[in-house]
């Protein structure tokens, strides 16, 4: 296939795409929709937001985005990353959200958050037009993860007590502490309904394993034809109190969300911001956290769908982050939460064939439809339901699997994946981060990073052909100085059409989220049909096995095996030698013997030789069996073990 065919068959998302997949791109976004819809709600809800402010916000985010961005799969909404961040910010302004009924200061804490929101917006449209969407390529891989496990956290505290039909207010580590009395308090037809829609929301992807057809019926909407029954027949719609054991227990419609109570009441709902906020420097300090957090979140999102795009189709991270800005000024100007390209429901619209953007414009059209149409249907869902998804969204972002992830790639990222994790439940998101990012440089400073370096790559370039270029790297590449990095790479590289060598054989250190960006970077000269070459990590030690491991210059541990053995046999034991993986040796005849031999004259003693080899640990002690089993037996042999460094631990690999 010729590459202007191959081209002409990737969907896109322009008009004559638009008509061409619609047919795919309806399914995909009707889908979408079904597990949109109650984590819009819910998410809102957590927020501290009216429960229809979420919708608002993906509505918006199918509207506006797809006309702006090139970014063909990923679905614009409200993400569960940015709930402890919308959350503290309306709890600054003194609202709780819903927990307590809806008062007027949650109301005024509503309006400022939308102002907060609109000013984030401005901040994301300036900064993706001095196209500064490379920032979200600063933060570790580590403290990123480490800040999203520490999210999850946070929102399976919070929201546990509502899956039980209880409220509690205070900080996570105060409910934490206060969980067995909240556990003893719990009303237990609510909490029936919260635990139950958890258990679906764990089991349901398991259970679904040897039926296929059944992976495309979400999990929220098996949760929500459970729940919503229940409710009903716990009469939610009306107050009433019930006894059980001797306790009295409420219910009502304070434990179903609340929704516009006739056909296109969501237009009521619809709430402007209070700019006057922005005249307290408060604002401003929650302004930059959405800007920083939101956009951080929304390019990574972005690159990972990126990667997993069937078509290989590559997004414009400054493109995208202007659209999601644009996006964001209009949902905050309409009552809406910030937006963001949201992973989850992305990564369903692959899985559910969708081809282009215009997946996330009908997934709106369906939100809209449903909201406006039946949300006295709506109505009926129990909060703990949407409670006990966000557990579940909220356990994914912690999961165990992205311990042992980290842990592989290095123990020193595991710590800085855990600080960062640990301070951002125990303080706030913008310190964790921070700590966890401190903990990085020192780390880096501690293994020999020159301080200059820091900040600066010391790159050379020279053209070392007609179409090849070489970029050698001094001092270090870490993520600190990544960004500048990274702009040399296009600027000689992708801009220029010339294959690219990276050396990195004089850098003291590269650590893991360099060689992790290395990776996309040849990832993208590929699709331009262009070389890229990494050079120079063999002569790097690497902290663990993982091939993402960070790497510095030090003498690397060996074992160095001695044998003293007869010299009838050397030729055998070096063939055993290289079959079981090492890769040289050094030789020398002597002459030699024990006790035995000692009263003998010195040249009629036996001819010895004198075997050394050097080998990595896990060879080392593979051949010290065979030594002992098949040599030790036959031949009188002396056999010697020890721990040596060398300069270049790689070449014995």
């Amino acid at each position: 296939m010729s590459s202007s065919e191959s081209n002409s068959s990737v969907p896109r998302g322009n008009l004559a795409g638009f008509f061409e997949y619609a047919r795919d791109d309806v399914r995909s976004g009707f889908l979408v929709f079904l597990i949109a819809l109650p984590l819009c709600l819910g998410i809102s809800l957590a927020c501290g937001y009216p429960p229809i402010a979420g919708v608002f916000t993906a509505i918006i985010g199918g509207f506006v985005t797809p006309l702006l961005t090139n970014s063909e799969l990923t679905i614009k909404g409200p993400a569960a990353g940015l709930i402890v961040v919308l959350a503290g910010c309306v709890s600054e302004f003194s609202g709780d959200g819903m927990s307590g009924g809806w008062a007027p200061i949650d109301q005024q804490a509503y309006r400022a958050a939308l102002a907060i929101g609109f000013a984030a917006a401005i901040l994301q449209i300036v900064f993706a037009a001095f196209r500064a969407g490379i920032l979200g390529e600063f933060f570790p891989i580590s403290v990123v993860h480490g800040m999203l496990a520490g999210i999850g956290v946070i929102i399976c505290i919070k929201q546990l007590p509502i899956a039980l039909g209880v409220s509690a207010r205070g900080e996570p580590l105060e409910i934490l502490t206060d969980l067995p009395h909240l556990l003893a308090e719990a009303n237990p037809a609510i909490a029936m309904i919260g635990i139950t829609s958890l258990i679906i929301m764990f089991a349901w992807p398991i259970c679904t394993r040897p039926w296929p057809i059944l992976c495309r019926v979400p999990a929220p909407i098996i949760v929500l034809l459970i729940a919503m029954p229940a409710g009903y027949g716990f009469d939610l719609l009306h107050e009433h109190s019930y006894y059980l054991q001797g306790h009295e227990y409420q219910l009502g419609e304070q434990f179903l969300v609340s929704m516009p109570k006739q056909i296109f009441g969501m237009f009521r709902d619809i709430t402007l911001p209070n700019f006057a906020v922005l005249a307290d420097p408060r604002a401003w300090k929650w302004a930059i956290i959405f800007f920083c957090i939101g956009s951080l979140e929304s390019v990574l999102s972005a690159k990972a769908i990126d990667a997993v795009d069937p078509w290989k189709r590559r997004s414009s991270m400054d493109r995208d982050l202007f659209a999601v800005g644009v996006g964001n000024l209009f949902a905050s100007l309409l009552g809406g939460l910030p937006m963001i390209s949201e992973i989850v429901r992305s990564k369903a619209n692959i899985d559910n064939g969708g081809k282009t953007r215009f997946a996330n414009f009908w997934h709106a059209i369906f939100l809209l439809l449903c909201v406006a149409i039946i949300p006295t249907f709506l109505h009926l869902i129990p909060l703990a339901a949407l409670a006990a998804m966000l557990v579940y969204t909220g356990f994914r972002l912690t999961h165990p699997t992205e311990f042992i992830h980290i842990y592989r790639i290095g123990r020193e990222q595991l710590a800085i994946f855990v600080t960062t994790m640990v301070m951002v439940v125990v303080t706030d998101l913008l310190v964790g981060v921070l700590i966890g990012v401190i903990l990085k440089v020192s780390l880096h400073l501690a293994n020999g990073v020159p301080l200059r370096s820091l900040f600066k790559p010391y790159l050379e370039v020279e053209d070392v052909s007609g179409h090849t270029s070489l970029i050698r790297a001094r001092d270090s590449a870490v993520f600190s100085n990544w960004i500048p990095f990274r702009r040399q790479i296009e600027q000689v590289g992708l801009v220029q059409k010339r294959n690219l060598i990276i050396d990195l054989s004089g850098v003291q250190l590269v650590d893991d989220s360099v060689l992790e960006k290395l990776e996309e970077m040849r990832e993208a000269f590929e699709l331009e049909g262009l070389g890229f070459d990494v050079r120079g990590l063999d002569s790097l030690i690497p902290m663990s096995d993982n091939v993402l491991s960070t790497r510095k210059r030090t003498l690397g541990q060996m074992k160095r095996l001695t044998i003293m053995a007869p010299s009838a046999v050397a030729e055998h034991l070096i063939e055993e030698f290289f079959e079981r993986g090492v890769t040289g040796y050094t030789i020398t005849e002597c002459k030699g013997g024990g006790r035995e031999s000692a009263d003998g004259p010195l040249l009629q003693r036996a001819r010895s030789v004198r075997l050394e080899v050097l080998v990595p640990t896990i060879k080392a002690a593979a051949l010290i069996e065979f030594l002992r089993s098949e040599i030790l037996p036959e031949f009188m042999a002396t056999i010697c073990l020890e721990t040596v460094e060398v300069l270049c631990s790689s070449d014995f690999d």
